[in-house]
């Protein structure tokens, strides 16, 4: 049988940095639109079946209403426990195979996602398939029901929703293929694409400004050519590198039971 392949991306509204960042409005429409028009353009995906997993809070159904209202579909689960949010979203529509997108990453590339899903189901021996050199918000990964079945039974800290992939990427729980970016020109250090503070959506809202046109995508091809013609604009968010992985490496901190029954931690 032909295997059920879908789509996941976590979010939820109440951010610490900037809140409600997924239904403030771009280019006339909610973010979160923005970044389903770009999943939608998966050739593996359709539109029923790309999931917004997002919490149980009431705070979230602003999130979900939108959501469905553009054609994709919703899971609501636990708030901090994300392993548990997609396992149980994987069951409840019955994914083979999924593609997993940062609710962040906004200007996510579809290429990447078609990538990584196409070698994963090409070799049935793999768990897991990431991208690697990329800035920070271009990539996705892709993962099997099998790759959430061997996390969810041997993760030990529910709350995991900063660095939840480190349980199929760092534990060996997993195998895991990491592939290169397809164009040497993918591998730029300094550009930031990614919506975690009001730096990055003053960004957005340059790139968003000069590249977005209604019924199309533009992609990370296009962002780069006009971060060419106006360098200045990798300034306005690019300073704040630094401080995001300072505080995702001090908040990481996950237990998982390894093969022979014992507690280790996932540190970075």
């Amino acid at each position: 049988m032909k295997p059920k392949i879908g789509a996941l991306i976590p979010i939820r509204l109440t951010s610490e940095r900037l809140p409600n960042k997924a239904i403030k409005i771009l280019c006339g429409k909610p973010v979160v639109c923005h970044l389903l028009d770009r999943v939608f353009n998966s050739k593996y995906l359709t539109k029923e079946n790309v999931v917004v997993c997002t919490t149980n809070d009431v705070s979230d159904d602003p999130l979900v209403e939108i959501v469905k209202s553009y054609g994709a579909s919703v899971y609501r689960g636990s708030r901090n426990d994300i392993i548990k949010r997609f396992y149980d979203a994987i069951n409840e529509f019955n994914f083979d195979y999924v593609i997993e997108i940062n609710g962040d990453n906004i200007t996510a590339e579809p290429r990447y996602m078609d990538l990584t899903m196409e070698k994963l189901i090409s070799y049935n021996t793999l768990d897991i398939v990431t991208c690697y050199s990329l800035p920070l918000g271009v990539g996705s990964q892709s993962f099997s029901m099998n790759a959430i079945k061997k996390v969810y039974k041997r993760y030990k800290t529910k709350r995991n929703d900063t660095g939840f992939i480190y349980y199929f990427t760092k534990t060996g729980l997993c195998k895991h293929l990491d592939i290169e970016p397809i164009s040497k020109n993918h591998i730029y250090d300094n550009i930031r694409l990614t919506l975690d503070y009001p730096e990055d959506f003053e960004f957005f809202k340059v790139i968003f400004g000069e590249l977005y046109k209604e019924g199309e995508i533009f992609h990370f091809d296009d962002i780069l050519n006009l971060i060419k013609k106006r360098p200045e604009i990798v300034k306005i968010n690019n300073f704040l590198e630094k401080k995001y992985w300072k505080r995702t490496k001090a908040k990481v901190s996950l237990e998982y039971i390894d093969e022979k029954g014992k507690i280790n931690e996932i540190k970075l």
